[in-house]
């Protein structure tokens, strides 16, 4: 049987143990007898307000959207072969069980499921760096470590769970040749060029403006000839663009989409700029900094059209890739281009952009990648100023570089950059590293180094498994450092672990320890990434702390509840 749910649209009537009974909110038809012996009563909650109940006999029902709010349950009509019934969940996320023990080399936890690059607080994929910006604590955009290692972690993880791409090279200077039209006054030739090591595309098209050429790519008249270089390409479902690409100063390149149901054209321009991005109405501007050399470029253009959409502030909505297509590429300016590609992905490429961001932003003297824009943990802690680093990107980092030391085969600028990312794990964070201690004996990284100390538990499990990817991974020489700072991080997590656990779900910190605040409650997807987390510890520490706890847990996010006295 094949559920079909429907997201719950009026009021449920539930008795007070939780049994469904029937839908009021829309119209439902009903036999003769269906209402006889219900009483429509008050329901006084804790004498502080009241709200409207059904009473039956001896027992009362109490609206669904009441139970709700006040319990944070869900529940959803669900059809199954015609039959419509009720679901109720206690929480709204997933336990992911690992198949088998950690590999460092493999997927890194569950994040083959991660779109990072679609979420609402990133700005834009970056065309000058080729990852994320985010606009989490700062508006403007930034860089934020852990969420440029997310990207990078998530691609490399989807590389291996999905099947191979869809590819079709349109363009490589040499076996692929492309039927460019080159306008009046333009020239585009195949030549060996010695820094790229291969023939490519060279071209040279004087003068600007971007609207003839997309005028003959729609078909319009024969007689207006493009300003640019250009290749119609009439290309569907694969939308991740790559190409090598070297331009001149104020040159630039176009990409046009259309939706294919309501036919509007959108023109993504790739521009000679240190620009993240712009955008006026069909027109969104991606820069692609301002170097002149040979640089290897990857797109998704349904992202990059989604952001500029977001960008002008327009309705949000989903762009399903079935309904657009690639209507062709036009160059303007002067440059040269090899292994022109769509594809239905570029995993790969996409982890090392990530991988040498990481490479080439790393801070020489600290080994730490700043965030840098200021952070407010909570009331009664010390402000975190721009420059702060976290454990948990330190560690994520060294996740996506221990992999990129595997997979390229050694090269050893990601196994210097993950070594050189140990160091501010030995720093106090009043010092501005990452290391506190609970009660002065048992040592803790924190995601956040706040003053007081935070002890935020998902962050500090990420840092861990850095150390373990980077012990595991590393040449002989380095896997002492990394192995102690996790032998270390691992005794503190069992001693403290038991403090998070609040009978009926986790703690996101320990802030109610340190400042004597009420406890900050994990979310429910918090909570579900602490319970994926110890199934993964599990596998590599046989500790049967780790599965018990995470087994109880998991009995939280199905209601249960530690027993009373």
């Amino acid at each position: 049987m094949t559920p079909h749910p429907q997201m719950l649209t009026g009021t449920i009537i539930a008795n007070s143990s939780g049994r469904s009974d029937s839908y009021v909110g829309d119209p439902v038809e009903r036999g003769a007898n269906d209402l006889q012996g219900y009483e429509e009563i008050d329901c006084h909650i804790n004498g502080e307000f009241t709200v409207g109940c059904r009473k039956e006999g001896g027992e009362v029902y109490l609206p669904f959207s009441f139970l709700h709010k006040y319990f944070e349950v869900y529940g959803k009509l669900a059809t199954y072969d015609g039959y419509e019934r009720f679901e109720w969940s206690h929480s709204y996320s997933k336990v992911y069980y690992p198949k088998g023990k950690y590999d460092p080399r493999g997927v890194f936890m569950y994040f083959e499921n991660y779109n990072v690059e679609v979420r609402e607080r990133v700005k834009c994929v970056t065309a000058i760096e080729g990852v994320p910006v985010s606009t989490q604590w700062e508006v403007q955009g930034y860089y934020y470590p852990t969420q440029i290692a997310q990207f990078g972690l998530s691609h490399y993880s989807k590389n291996l769970t999905e099947p191979e791409p869809r590819s079709k090279v349109f363009e490589d200077g040499d076996k692929e040749l492309a039927s460019w039209e080159v306008p009046l006054g333009a020239s585009l030739s195949r030549v060996l060029d010695a820094g790229a090591g291969s023939y490519v595309a060279q071209f040279n098209s004087p003068g600007g403006g971007f609207f003839s050429s997309v005028n003959k790519l729609q078909g319009d008249n024969e007689d207006s000839l493009p300003s640019g270089v250009f290749l119609k390409v009439d290309h569907v479902l694969d939308f991740i663009l790559s190409l090598n690409l070297k331009l001149s100063g104020n040159s630039s390149f176009t990409v046009v989409l259309q939706n294919r149901e309501k036919r509007e054209v959108f023109h993504l321009h790739y521009i000679f700029s240190d620009l993240l991005i712009s955008a006026q109405d069909q027109h969104i501007y991606h820069g692609i900094g301002l170097s002149s050399g040979w640089r290897r470029i990857t797109r998704d253009l349904i992202v990059d059209l989604q952001k500029g959409l977001v960008y002008q502030n327009k309705p949000k909505r989903k762009l399903s890739r079935s309904k657009f297509k690639v209507m062709g590429l036009i160059f303007r300016g002067s440059g040269s281009l090899d292994n022109l590609t769509l594809s239905s992905s570029e995993h790969l490429a996409q982890f090392y952009d990530a991988a040498r961001w990481f490479v080439r932003h790393q801070d020489p003297s600290t080994g730490g990648w700043p965030n840098p824009v200021k952070r407010r943990v909570a009331p009664g802690m010390a402000d975190l100023e721009p420059g702060w680093y976290s454990a948990m990107g330190q560690g994520h980092a060294i996740s996506v570089l221990a992999r990129a030391y595997h997979h390229s085969g050694g090269d050893p600028q990601y196994l210097r950059s993950a070594v050189a990312a140990l160091r501010p794990f030995r720093v106090p964070s009043a010092e501005g590293g990452v290391l506190s201690s609970f009660l002065g004996k048992f040592p803790w990284y924190e995601e956040y180094p706040t003053i007081p100390a935070s002890f935020v538990l998902n962050g500090f499990i990420y840092s861990l498994l850095g150390l373990y990817d980077l012990k595991t991974i590393s040449s002989p020489d380095y896997v002492k450092e990394a192995a102690d700072l996790f032998d270390q991080g691992m005794s503190s997590l069992k001693r403290l672990l038991l403090l998070y656990d609040t009978g009926s779900g986790t703690s996101y910190d320990l802030r109610h320890f340190t400042l004597g605040s009420p406890p900050n409650l994990a979310r429910w997807d918090y909570h579900a990434t602490h319970v994926n987390q110890l199934l993964l510890l599990a596998t590599i520490d046989r500790d049967p702390l780790l599965i018990s706890t995470a087994e109880r847990w998991i009995g939280y996010m199905n209601g249960k509840r530690a027993a009373h006295n």
